[in-house]
């Protein structure tokens, strides 16, 4: 069985996932990914609340994806990428894994396939 403990990140695994999973959060990662914005402006294009806007806001910040700032009254939030590359780190862990098994699995039944009959 393969392990993967290379996760020496501030960042959790679990909440990186967990908060990838719902289409708003992933829509405002999208959106940071052009540049630091205000809540006020992130929040316009959904057909939810501001309130709403801003808990997803904080599911994110939990996991350590975005960074929110204050400049006066106004919140600013910027993405923060570590915590996907530990995601994508973690991803492409198991992609390896499973492209050696796979061509193992295929060198097998090659050599299978070229045996005669008996």
């Amino acid at each position: 069985m393969v392990e993967y403990n290379a996760i020496a990140s501030k960042a959790s695994l679990d909440e990186v996932f967990s908060a990838l999973a719902h289409p708003v959060r992933r829509s405002l990662i999208s959106r940071l990914a052009h540049g630091e914005e205000s809540v006020m402006r992130l929040a316009e294009p959904f057909p939810i609340s501001l309130n709403a806007v801003s808990k997803h806001l904080k599911a994110l910040e939990a996991a350590k994806l975005v960074k929110r700032r204050w400049e006066g009254r106004v919140a600013w939030v910027s993405l923060d990428s570590e915590a996907l590359v530990v995601a994508r780190d973690w991803i492409d862990h198991y992609h390896e894994f499973w492209t050696a098994r796979l061509d193992a699995l295929e060198s097998y039944l090659d050599a299978q396939s070229e045996e005669p009959d008996e």
